[in-house]
């Protein structure tokens, strides 16, 4: 992820399912809120509903693969949580990043507006 930071701290994932835009799909659940930074930070969930160690592993994988793909295209200045749902791991990265690059980031956009790309981060 080149201009996304990791986010980890239980505190930030909490403001962001507390105060965030909620994003539903059938893959996953995006929550999202501004953070004032010039740079996104991104958190994955992936519950034990949606499976064992193994399954839960291949969601986060998945997740930043796509995230990966088209980082590029969200907007700046983020915090985003994204939660796996139980679809996830048979739909692959590739079915997730169409998502995300269609619908997912042009509802940030919708919610947060910016239209930043990578040339304009750097």
């Amino acid at each position: 992820m080149l201009y996304t930071v990791v986010m980890n701290r239980n505190r930030d994932f909490q403001l962001c399912y507390r105060k965030g835009v909620c994003i539903p799909s059938r893959l996953v659940v995006m929550y999202a809120r501004p953070n004032r930074l010039p740079y996104d930070r991104l958190g994955i969930t992936a519950g034990k509903k949606i499976g064992g160690a193994v399954v839960r592993s291949r969601a986060r994988r998945l997740i930043r693969q796509a995230w990966r793909e088209n980082e590029c295209d969200a907007p700046i200045g983020l915090d985003l949580v994204i939660v796996a749902r139980h679809a996830l791991p048979e739909a692959g990265a590739d079915k997730l990043s169409r998502y995300l690059r269609k619908e997912g980031i042009p509802a940030l956009r919708k919610a947060f507006g910016g239209d930043r790309s990578c040339s304009e981060r750097s």
